[in-house]
C-alpha cells in the first residue's frame, strides 16, 4: 500500500508518495513506515539504533548476504564476500540490492535476520558469494583461503554475530 499525501508542487497541487529510507534524496519529504511496521535505520539520526552505512553495490546483493567494503577508483562500495578469494566480511544486509543500487550495510556486531536454512546453537563461518558454511575451513587444505568466524544461530533464520 502506498503512502500518499497532498503537496504543492512548482504552484500545484500533487499527490506525493511519502519515503520509506532516509538520505540526501530524502531530505524534506514525509516519511511512512516501511513494510515491516517498522521506521528503516537510515531515516533515524546517528547515535540512534544500529550503527549502518550505505554503499553502492558492485553487484547484486540477496537479502541476508555479508558483504566486504572495497575500494572502487576512491569510492567505498560493497560486494558479496567470499572466502574463496579474499573478501572478508565486514557487515551484512537485509534487503535485496541490485548492481549500482544503494545497499544498506549492518556491522557484525548484529544480528542477521534474513538467512535460511540454519540449525540453532550452530556456528557458521563465511563461505562464498556472501553465504555462510558449518564447519571452519581446514587450513591445511584451503591454504589461500579466508577462515572468518560469523556467528552462532539463534533460529533458523537468525545469525547472532559474535
Amino acid at each position: 500500500m502506498a503512502n500518499k499525501y497532498l503537496a504543492r508542487v512548482a504552484g500545484r497541487t500533487q499527490q506525493v508518495e511519502a519515503v520509506t529510507t532516509g538520505g540526501p534524496g530524502s531530505a524534506g519529504k514525509l516519511l511512512a513506515y516501511g513494510e515491516d511496521g517498522r521506521i528503516h535505520i537510515t531515516a533515524l539520526p546517528p547515535g540512534i539504533g544500529v550503527d549502518a552505512n550505505i554503499f553502492v553495490a558492485s553487484e547484486a546483493l540477496s537479502a541476508g548476504d555479508f558483504v566486504n567494503i572495497h575500494d572502487d577508483s576512491g569510492t567505498a562500495k560493497c560486494r558479496k564476500a567470499d572466502n574463496s578469494n579474499g573478501r572478508e566480511a565486514d557487515g551484512f544486509v537485509t534487503e535485496a540490492v541490485s548492481s549500482s543500487g544503494e545497499a544498506t550495510v549492518y556491522p557484525l556486531d548484529g544480528t542477521n535476520n534474513e538467512m535460511t536454512g540454519l540449525s540453532p546453537g550452530k556456528k557458521y563461518w563465511l563461505g562464498v558469494s556472501g553465504a555462510v558454511i558449518s564447519e571452519p575451513l581446514n587450513p591445511t587444505t584451503n591454504p589461500n583461503k579466508i577462515c572468518q568466524y560469523l556467528g552462532k544461530a539463534a533460529w533458523f533464520t537468525r545469525l547472532l554475530s559474535l
